[in-house]
């Protein structure tokens, strides 16, 4: 990958406690490593949620051709 017209992305994706156990919640695209870490860290952090994860993908967004995502940190 690494072509001229990829982009990356960082998410945070917090985690919701379930009846069967948890089921991820609402991702929130943040601007950067720093604050995708610090993002993360915030929603494991809120009430009804029981974790989260930061991670980021590199693609290119006018094919829609991504690479797997990349974890970056786990708050669980």
């Amino acid at each position: 990958m690494n072509r001229m017209t990829d982009i990356t992305y960082y998410v945070a994706l917090p985690f919701i406690a379930t009846d069967d156990g948890f089921a991820a919640g609402e991702p929130t695209e943040c601007l950067n490593l720093l604050g995708v870490v610090a993002k993360a860290e915030a929603l494991s952090r809120k009430q009804g949620n029981v974790g989260a994860v930061a991670f980021s993908r590199t693609g290119d967004p006018a094919t829609g051709d991504f690479g797997d995502a990349k974890g970056i940190k786990r708050m669980i």
